[in-house]
């Protein structure tokens, strides 16, 4: 069986193989291309005048003539704002009156268009024929207006009061023969106090089986974390990138995953500060940027450096790196004493010996070709993190998403402690979360790891008895979902179907489950790959106004730097018949657990309630209401930053791991996948990748150009992608252009989420159970398959 239907309109249909040979079809995810592919190199600065022709673009493309211009008045606001549902940088601290992006007003415009996806379209359209679309057309049709159930019979969605959901889906849970047969999938868009409801309800019900979108992103960064410092995030806020001389930033594409940034990028460049960029591809971050909120600079097209340094190491080959230029810290401290902070390490830190020795068995031979770089590269590195006194260190998916992330991340902190760079203003570790309050999620409870002082608090508040064993992560889940062993599957927000590995297996495990439930703004792929029963939830977004017994309701969310502050919705809901996330948590949560003593509509009717509860369930939420409502929110305090560090010694524990084997074998690649500009996560705005230079195509592959050379690839040929699973399984994609590009030799680059196909659902880390979506093993080949696609006609400068 297809897993995805040949594409309307026309559309480019590539052809894909599963290790078991079945023809399956790719997921066609954007629009339909406006011409004929298109490759130019980028050489403009990030943002500026780029940004706002696309933006100004894509708002009259979604008539969003009054909304549009009102939302980049409200959003990131203090005082009545809502936060951008986009990424999770955190908001101005100085009253800047234009604190937004490009993607941030593409993503509110794409919530607040005013299609509308209501009865009339589900029965005029079956399951089997939306099968057919491209997930952009899915996406396009609008807002959901009111619950909808499938109906197996006529293969239609159907309405459904929001009653008989909440009895349907209680009844589901209530008849499971274990509660552990549930797992309850959160994306990073849920409020704070939704997100608190939603893992009461769970644990309430029996199980621990929490899954969410960090499982896929940065779980590395929060185990690593808490393995040296005691915590699970970072201690750096906006303030220290203000103030630190020297910041590196490793596997982001800031100018397209945390756009915001680009300012702090300027100012730092501005004052004096060594920007140091860590990446295989050179983004357009790491060139030159107009801030579109700098009026006299997009007057005189004036741009600033975002970048003094630029490191492209191999994929993997982060580690290494950080192992060089600790090795080099190191022997230059034999004749300068002021290279590492010895009072720190000696007052502060566990394992130091160890490290300093392994650092020194380490041979440099090693460090250069396992990072990919020459001697020479690494010591300048090394030299801008010995010059500044104080260093930050950010990082993002390209350091994670590796076998070997955990290690890597403990390296970040293993550098940061040999200059005592915690602790103190403008420095420490600094993951840039991708989904606003992604954080949030994991801060409130979202975890299928969690603490037992955690659960004995929530105990004694909430009155339940949680369960105690770990429950399932997504790998988990989908694996459960897969054997038969989880029956009834929840979704809060996102696209599973899209954002999780090995596409055709996943597809698969959700059809093999007696319930799937998605509560959801806009209809998606999710939607369509279904169990046995399906119900569909609309709830409000994060731009429309909460209307509760009490009046207009807030939430709060966190950002990827611990700040915690309101958001309020500033339009009128799309459809009367939209429930609020809390209130849909609410109803089912009564339907499941009839007999609960939990307060369940008294919470709903202020969300005041909820958050005195999580005030005293959730450490670092103490006085919650008060606090909040503060002046850009408050900050959940951070014991590492005060050198307070709950790790078994009590001190920052140095890591002493061995340097990970990164080097492809011969004839094959490391393969990462990554979102193009115009994409948020799974939601793809056009099929144009502007930073990239690309336009009208997704599907393609980028190779550097030696590599292409060796197979007897040219620019815009046809290709076949073959790749290895861990377990030997081979899966394939064919017929993808190859776009020669800017990286290192043995490395190679594509889109999410068409290509999760190639990653088998095996192919996990064992440091972090997360997808190893940034280092597939894969062959690249051309074309020989009957069929392949013609060469394209394009335009380059190459």
């Amino acid at each position: 069986m297809s897993y995805l239907g040949p594409c309307p309109r026309g559309e480019r249909v590539t052809r894909v193989t599963t290790s078991e040979e079945q023809e399956k079809r790719e997921p066609r995810v954007g629009p339909e291309p406006q011409g004929e592919p298109h490759f130019e190199p980028y050489h403009h600065p990030a943002a500026a005048w780029g940004a706002a022709k696309s933006v100004t673009g894509f708002l009259v493309r979604e008539g969003a003539y009054t909304d549009g211009p009102r939302a980049i008045l409200k959003m990131n606001h203090e005082n009545g704002g809502f936060d951008c549902p986009g990424c999770a940088w955190p908001d101005d601290t100085k009253g800047l009156h234009l604190d937004i992006c490009e993607n941030g007003i593409k993503h509110v415009t794409w919530e607040m268009t005013r299609k509308r996806v209501g009865r009339e379209f589900f029965a005029a359209h079956s399951v089997s024929e939306l099968s057919e679309w491209s997930d952009f057309a899915l996406e396009d049709q609008g807002r959901l207006t009111e619950p909808m159930v499938y109906d197996p019979e006529s293969d239609h969605y159907v309405p459904i009061g929001w009653k008989d959901a909440f009895e349907l889906a209680g009844r589901a849970l209530r008849e499971l023969d274990s509660p552990h047969q549930a797992s309850f999938y959160t994306s990073g868009r849920l409020g704070n106090e939704a997100t608190f409801l939603y893992q009461l309800l769970a644990r309430e019900l029996g199980t621990n089986n929490l899954p969410d979108c960090s499982n896929m992103c940065h779980e590395a960064s929060g185990r690593a974390l808490q393995a040296s410092l005691g915590t699970g995030k970072g201690t750096a806020d906006l303030k220290d990138w203000e103030t630190t001389d020297a910041l590196f930033i490793m596997g982001v594409n800031a100018a397209s995953n945390a756009p915001r940034m680009l300012t702090a990028l300027a100012e730092a460049y501005h004052r004096g500060a060594q920007i140091v960029h860590v990446n295989p591809l050179v983004e357009a971050a790491a060139t030159r940027t107009i801030v579109p909120h700098d009026f006299m600079d997009m007057a005189l097209f004036k741009s600033t450096r975002t970048s003094t340094l630029n490191l492209q190491p191999r994929i993997g080959g982060d580690m290494a790196l950080l192992r060089g230029m600790a090795k080099a810290v190191l022997e230059q401290s034999g004749t300068d004493p002021k290279a590492l902070d010895q009072e720190f390490i000696d007052r502060h830190t566990a394992g130091f010996e160890e490290y300093r020795e392994l650092c020194e068995a380490t041979p440099w031979e090693e460090i250069e070709q396992q990072c990919g770089l020459g001697r020479a590269d690494i010591l300048k590195a090394a030299r801008v993190y010995r010059d500044a006194d104080r260093s930050i260190v950010s990082w993002c998916l390209g350091v994670s998403q590796h076998e070997h992330g955990v290690d890597t991340v403990r390296e970040i902190v293993n550098l940061l402690l040999l200059r005592g760079n915690l602790g103190r203003e403008g420095a420490g570790p600094s993951p840039v979360r991708g989904h606003s309050n992604v954080q949030g999620n994991r801060t409130c409870g979202i975890d299928h790891r969690p603490t037992q002082e955690f659960l004995d608090r929530l105990a004694e508040v909430c009155c339940i008895d949680p369960p105690r064993e770990h429950g399932l992560d997504t790998v988990g889940t989908i694996e459960a979902m897969h054997r038969g062993e989880v029956k009834v599957f929840f979704g809060m927000g996102g696209n599973f179907a899209l954002a999780a590995p090995d596409t055709p297996y996943t597809y698969a495990a959700l059809r093999n489950c007696d319930l799937t439930v998605q509560v959801s703004t806009k209809l998606n792929r999710s939607h369509l790959v279904h169990g046995r029963q399906a119900l569909i939830l609309p709830c409000l977004g994060r731009t429309e106004k909460d209307h509760q017994t009490h009046g207009i309701q807030s939430t709060s969310v966190e950002d990827s730097m611990s700040m915690v502050h309101l958001s309020v919705g500033m339009k009128r809901p799309a459809s009367p018949h939209l429930l609020s996330e809390p209130a849909i948590l609410s109803g089912i949560a009564r339907a499941a657990l009839p007999g609960s003593d939990t307060p369940w509509e008294w919470y709903i009717e202020d969300y005041d309630r909820i958050r005195d509860t999580m005030a005293q369930v959730l450490d670092g939420f103490e006085d919650f209401n008060r606090r909040v409502r503060l002046p850009l929110g408050f900050r959940i305090k951070q014991p590492a930053r005060e050198l307070v560090f709950r790790t078994p010694s009590g001190r920052a524990e140095f890591s002493a791991a061995p340097l990970p084997d990164v080097i492809p074998a011969p004839g094959t690649l490391a393969l990462g996948t990554m979102r193009s500009h115009d994409q948020w996560n799974t939601t793809i705005y056009s099929d144009n990748d502007r930073y990239r230079g690309i336009k009208n195509l997704r599907t393609l592959v980028f190779m550097n150009a030696d590599d292409m050379r060796e197979r007897g690839i040219s620019e815009f040929d046809p290709v076949d992608i073959t790749s290895t699973a861990k377990d030997g399984s081979k899966r394939h994609l064919n017929g993808y252009l190859a776009i020669p590009y800017d990286m290192p030799r043995g490395c190679a680059a594509g889109y999410m989420p068409e290509m999760n196909v190639l990653l088998s659902i095996r192919d996990y880390s064992t440091q972090s159970d997360q997808p190893l979506m940034k280092h597939l093993k894969v062959t690249v080949e051309p074309a020989t398959r009957n069929g392949s696609r013609q060469r394209a006609s394009r335009s380059s400068n190459t």
